[in-house]
């Protein structure tokens, strides 16, 4: 990402809606894949300036953190905002981890920034433990293409079938694919396709408190329903989760 995107991120991740949403999901599946381990060993893998890290650290103080990022910057922001977390500057197409070191793993809108994706599912496959869970989010559709993308230098939007296939190519069981953020969908369709304002960068930002009020109700009602049914069948982002065989 530019420099200038870092800089918000670490301004708004811990109060914007849309990673309010995600965090979220990505503590659900971690908790679920987790149940009955203890001192879960958890790698951010593009972990940004830290906002994940910092919300599990609240939700679950027994479970230990490293996070890594190819940007300085962002580690920076990290191991200043990550009290306890190890903080490494890296890239996800070569982890400079041992092998099976964890019992988990997460990568949130990491991947579509890399050339090599065969090779970044490769290596989480190698460093999470037999057993253990990996989760990773990516932005949706490639028609969804924007000043968005520009900006946060995405080089690739992803299908729910093309995200599948490549855990289980990278040798992952038990793989399950939804998408989210189906209920602000439209009025991004629109914003990003028919509206764009001129000189726009990217969506990072704090919206009106009530605009953020309703997204936050929106997505609590995702939540449910993806505890009750399971999957969405659209939205701007693929969440999957999938499990190293033992």
């Amino acid at each position: 990402m530019e420099t200038n995107e870092y800089i918000k991120l670490a301004d708004v991740e811990d109060r914007m809606w849309y990673f309010r949403a995600l965090h979220a999901h990505v503590h659900r599946l971690l908790g679920a894949g987790l149940k009955g381990v203890g001192k879960a060993r958890v790698l951010d893998a593009g972990c940004g300036t830290g906002g994940l890290i910092v919300r599990l650290q609240a939700l679950e103080p027994a479970w230990r953190f490293t996070g890594i990022d190819f940007s300085a910057l962002a580690c920076e922001f990290a191991a200043k905002r990550c009290a306890g977390a190890e903080i490494r500057e890296g890239s996800v197409t070569g982890l400079p981890f041992a092998d099976a070191g964890f019992d988990a793993l997460v990568s949130a809108d990491v991947v579509c920034q890399v050339d090599e994706k065969e090779r970044a599912f490769a290596e989480f496959f190698r460093c999470v433990r037999p057993g253990g869970v990996v989760v990773v989010n990516l932005p949706a559709y490639k028609w969804m293409w924007s000043y968005h993308d520009d900006t946060c230098q995405t080089k690739h939007r992803y299908g729910r079938r093309e995200l599948a296939g490549l855990l289980e190519a990278a040798g992952f069981l038990e793989v399950r694919v939804t998408h989210w953020n189906a209920i602000p969908f439209p009025l991004l369709v629109a914003k990003r396709k028919l509206f764009r304002a001129s000189g726009a960068t990217s969506d990072v930002r704090m919206y009106p408190a009530p605009l953020e009020a309703i997204f936050n109700g929106a997505m609590a009602l995702e939540r449910a329903w993806l505890r009750g049914v399971g999957r969405l069948p659209f939205g701007s982002s693929v969440l999957a989760v999938a499990r190293r065989p033992e």
